[in-house]
């Protein structure tokens, strides 16, 4: 086990996943600050995802690798990184995904303590001599992705406090005025809610008409309701169409508007988050914004909203679903079709009361 006397000064985190997943590694990187306050923590990430944690004052540097390279210049590019990393001389070096890039650049950067995952499809020598340790992998959907990426410090003989457990999602005041700015044109100067319909892919997506049916309602009662989206044309088109069903001048669309830095800024100051298991929602429950979450076939125990409160609606309460494993990602069926609008509506009218009691998941 990893002793008081050995102090890394410089650490790199590797996660080469989406958006949602390297939001999930900031608990282990407030822990690590925790425990090192002085440590200097790089993170090594998809090039795309750097504006999740682009605003995280506990990261020192955001390495960016660009997967669409090929041939000469993806060589180039890694070589390039390569260097750059070991010029950092990496005490530790932990790998929280699965790729074999990131487990041989564990090894080639030479650290003190490199530590990886014991993934059963990863059991062979080649793995297991990149790393000086193999962290326990829970069975699947047996804990929270948090936990899950947590247990890598558990391999260091370190413990984490529930106040580190917590994601970070970080606002700078750059994104709060450009959103103070947004609402004064769209004439909010109060408490409003945000929906955020889409999802990266839409077999995690509820009807567009029950959406709509849910902002009609909300409206109703007086809510201003903000929808967001992607800059995708899926996700646009999903928005218009929620769009075109509703009638109030209170419900707003900057779906493709905004970055992702400033819809975190947007959720910050809302009074409910309602969407589905998607990026937004990790960043609602990072940002402690109540939160009602809908699924279908995904794996909540892994993906719910962490730490903050909220409901969590599964379509498999009202419809059996097929496994999650057995989902073709790029399928156009929406799985979420089972669960009712009434359900989504008396989950809002719950979290809007604060004094009640509600269900929570962390």
């Amino acid at each position: 086990m990893v002793t008081d006397t050995i102090v890394p000064k410089r650490i790199l985190l590797i996660k080469l996943r989406h958006h949602g997943d390297m939001l999930l590694t900031t608990p282990v990187i407030s822990a690590l600050k925790q425990h090192f306050p002085e440590v200097e923590i790089d993170v090594l990430l998809y090039q795309e995802t750097i504006p999740i944690l682009s605003r995280n004052a506990q990261i020192n540097n955001l390495w960016g690798l660009q997967r669409s390279l090929r041939g000469l210049k993806k060589l180039r590019h890694l070589f390039s990184l390569y260097r750059h990393l070991s010029a950092r001389h990496f005490d530790w070096v932990i790998h929280l995904s699965d790729q074999w890039n990131g487990a041989l650049l564990a090894r080639l950067l030479h650290p003190a303590e490199a530590i990886g995952f014991d993934y059963p499809k990863r059991r062979n020598k080649y793995w297991q001599r990149c790393f000086t340790r193999l962290a326990e992998l829970a069975p699947s959907n047996s804990l929270h992705a948090v936990e899950q990426n947590l247990l890598a410090l558990k391999a260091l003989g370190l413990t984490v406090e529930d106040r580190d457990k917590r994601c970070t999602m970080a606002i700078n005041q750059e994104d709060q005025q450009q959103i103070q700015a947004q609402l004064a044109r769209l004439g909010i100067h109060g408490a409003y809610i945000v929906v955020h319909p889409a999802a990266r892919w839409f077999f995690k997506c509820w009807e567009d008409d029950r959406f709509a049916e849910v902002i009609q309602m909300l409206a109703n009662d007086g809510w201003p309701v903000i929808v967001t989206g992607g800059p995708s044309e899926q996700e646009l088109a999903l928005v218009a169409n929620i769009m075109a069903q509703v009638r109030s001048p209170r419900v707003h669309s900057l779906a493709g508007q905004l970055s992702l830095n400033t819809l975190a800024a947007l959720i910050n100051g809302a009074r409910l988050f309602i969407g589905v298991d998607s990026v937004p929602m990790h960043m609602a429950a990072a940002l402690k914004t109540d939160c009602i979450a809908l699924f279908g076939p995904s794996k909540i125990q892994e993906w719910h909203p962490w730490m903050t409160r909220s409901i969590v609606l599964s379509a498999a309460d009202y419809s059996p679903l097929p496994d999650p494993d057995d989902i073709d990602t790029a399928t156009d069926e929406r799985y979420l079709s089972a669960i009712p609008v009434e359900a989504v509506l008396e989950a809002t009218q719950n979290l809007l009361r604060p004094e009640e009691a509600t269900a929570r998941h962390d």
